[in-house]
């Protein structure tokens, strides 16, 4: 009997199971998180599973662990530089938060890191394994993202949705803010739309995503996805010159029909995008990055980490160089960038289109996009991109046989 032929059985077996674990934590961490805090929001049930992210991410962190090494240790080429830049980041990170825990730094500070760092970890291993070009799972995440379209369209009161507002909850201190229904939908959104190739159905999911988001009244997720949509169309296009013409002509009626069009929007903070100087949250962001740079001014070196208040912090990438110090920030910065320029040079203008391309660029940009403007530096968006990253990565290898990464490779972090 041929050994190699037995084991092939098997092997489609574990990766099957392994899809099924997988798959199961980010539907359960991204729109799980959406349903279970609709049904505390609407007064349904009590918060019997505290704020929900955290014990579930605790749930899946032994599991996805196992996956991740059981995979590494079966293929090698697996291990790509975008994984070992990764860990280094992870490494310097940890021993940040556990010597200055050590120290005496706020106790919530530090839960929050640690927590964070599960978070990115899980994320990571999960955009790296996924098989989010599987029937299944598309047809999982149309259906998630109308589910939770229409929650948030049936519960939307005057334009907008905001569960805290109806006053019926149950427990009412562990609902979510808009941020957290805004995560779910818009991680849900970026992985499906990446992987549907049918122009009518993108452009549903973009109207779709929009008018959600609108009225959920999330100002950084908004702007991301409206930024992701052209990005998403232009790479799809087939004809590139007439895709740029017909925005133009999109840009011109907007622009002529501007105040029309504001005026039959419902009024709600995301028309605030129009004009943050009267945003009271936008200026209250823009103290904190005062704060931050008096922060960095003080401390250039090492930063100094936990200097501010929990939930106080810059919401750009200058929160890293606070808690992390100069080395922490540029090699954040580094791992956002250095992996996605090759494969934006290689793939984007290419004649073939890739949806696992176009949902590491994606959410690279989305990325780029909110560290500079509006998010903390632990966002699981930086996690989704590097995944998505490696696994592009792993496919390319793949197709040329020994010739895998190694982490000794000279060729740093980029990927080929």
């Amino acid at each position: 009997m041929n050994p190699r032929r037995h084991a092939m059985p098997e092997l489609r077996g574990r990766d099957r199971r392994d899809q099924f674990v997988l798959v199961s934590c980010f539907f359960l961490l991204f729109p799980g998180f959406f349903f279970y805090h609709t049904l505390l929001g609407t007064g349904t049930t009590r918060a019997f599973l505290g704020g929900y992210f955290a014990p579930v991410a605790l749930a899946f962190a032994v599991p996805l662990g196992l996956i991740y090494l059981s995979r590494m240790r079966r293929e090698r080429r697996r291990l790509t530089m975008v994984d070992f830049h990764y860990a280094l980041f992870f490494v310097y990170f940890l021993a940040v938060v556990l010597i200055n825990g050590a120290a005496g730094a706020n106790r919530t500070i530090v839960t929050n890191h640690l927590l964070a760092i599960l978070y990115m970890v899980l994320v990571f291993i999960m955009f790296s394994f996924i098989d989010f070009d599987s029937r299944r799972f598309r047809v999982m995440g149309m259906l998630s993202l109308a589910a939770m379209s229409t929650i948030a369209f049936v519960n939307s009161v005057d334009g907008v949705f905001y569960l805290g507002a109806l006053g019926i909850a149950k427990d009412a201190d562990a609902l979510a803010t808009y941020q957290g229904f805004s995560r779910s939908y818009l991680f849900t959104y970026l992985v499906v739309v990446s992987f549907t190739p049918r122009p009518p159905l993108r452009m549903l999911l973009h109207a779709l995503g929009a008018a959600t988001l609108f009225v959920n009244t999330a100002r950084s997720e908004f702007a991301g996805l409206l930024f992701a949509i052209p990005l998403i169309e232009f790479y799809y296009s087939r004809h590139k010159l007439y895709f740029l013409f017909a925005a133009a002509v999109l840009a011109a009626l907007a622009s002529v029909y501007f105040d029309q069009i504001v005026a039959a929007l419902p009024s709600n903070r995301i028309l605030e995008l129009l004009d943050l100087s009267h945003s009271s949250s936008a200026n209250k962001r823009l103290q904190l990055t005062v704060y931050a740079w008096q922060t960095v001014a003080a401390h250039p070196l090492f930063g100094d980490y936990a200097s501010y208040k929990p939930g106080y912090y810059s919401h750009n990438l200058l929160s890293a160089w606070v808690d992390l110090g100069l080395f922490g920030v540029v090699y954040l910065a580094g791992l956002v960038l250095l992996p996605i320029v090759p494969m934006f040079a290689h793939e984007y203008f290419a004649a073939r289109a890739r949806g696992l391309f176009m949902c590491a660029f994606a959410f690279a940009c989305v990325t780029i996009l909110l560290l500079l403007t509006s998010h903390y530096f632990t966002d699981m968006l930086l996690s989704a991109t590097l995944g998505a990253c490696a696994r592009y990565s792993y496919e390319r290898v793949k197709k040329r046989p020994g010739q895998g990464m190694r982490p000794t490779d000279a060729s740093s972090m980029t990927v080929r």
